[in-house]
């Protein structure tokens, strides 16, 4: 029922003669960054644990997919309906062990190969097609090697992405010109990513983290010093930094 609501606005909305001027000027790229926004609200309200913002941003990123849906209807491509059968059909499709005669359990290999041959359905030949061009770079570099490496194309441990680190570090210190420094600083980046996948680790959710607690650490700095913070010498705030740090491990 409020699912039919929902498309009804939309519809009202998108109206030629009596919608709204706003939702009527847009198209699929300019609704695109609201989508990728939206998402990263869904993840904050997660992150926060709040269950009542991240209802209201699950609606908000809802309302994405009903506006480019409405957009590719009014275009004569495909409806809210054909969406949602297609990510139903994908769903069985991806899972034969469960909608399937198939037996046994869905591992990362099997679920890899089922991808790929969708992806070879759709006339994919590269290996490294359909990794996301919107992706968080991090993220979408981690995607990137992980593709590469299914072909064979990777360190045999991370010892071969660590010396890659340090041989980075030195070119990026070495760079004379600003876009050296720049195509150097990527590929240092790029290695770093391939090092901790090495171990294991999502380069995504591990500077997310990192993020989280440098902020934090840094707010408490500010609170144990009040507003005289940047009038500190380095000494004194590395002096409060250490100070927080074993706050946290004595808590």
């Amino acid at each position: 029922m409020h699912t039919e609501r929902l498309l009804r606005v939309m519809a009202r909305l998108r109206d030629p003669k009596s919608g709204c001027e706003w939702d009527l000027a847009q198209d699929f790229s300019t609704i695109a960054p609201y989508t990728i926004e939206e998402a990263y609200e869904v993840a904050d309200a997660i992150e926060r644990g709040d269950m009542r913002d991240l209802r209201d941003e699950l609606g908000d990123l809802l309302l994405q997919v009903v506006f480019h849906a409405r957009m590719a209807e009014e275009a004569g491509l495909f409806d809210f309906e054909d969406v949602a059968r297609s990510i139903g059909d994908k769903m069985e499709a991806r899972h034969p062990h469960i909608f399937g005669e198939e037996g046994g359990t869905m591992g990362e290999t099997r679920w890899e190969n089922l991808k790929e041959a969708e992806r070879a359905e759709k006339g994919m030949v590269s290996a490294l097609d359909g990794v996301a061009l919107a992706l968080p770079a991090l993220m979408r570099a981690q995607k990137l090697q992980k593709r590469a490496a299914r072909t064979g194309f990777d360190w045999p441990d991370p010892k071969g992405s660590q010396d890659k680190i340090i041989e980075e570090i030195e070119e990026l210190n070495e760079a004379s010109s600003q876009d050296d420094k720049v195509e150097e600083a990527g590929d240092l980046l790029f290695a770093a990513v391939n090092f901790v996948r090495a171990h294991g680790v999502s380069a995504e959710d591990a500077l997310r983290a990192a993020n989280s607690k440098f902020e934090r650490r840094f707010r408490a700095m500010e609170e144990m010093s009040g507003e005289g913070f940047p009038d500190l010498s380095l000494e004194e705030q590395e002096d409060l930094w250490q100070a927080v740090k074993r706050g946290e491990k004595s808590a």
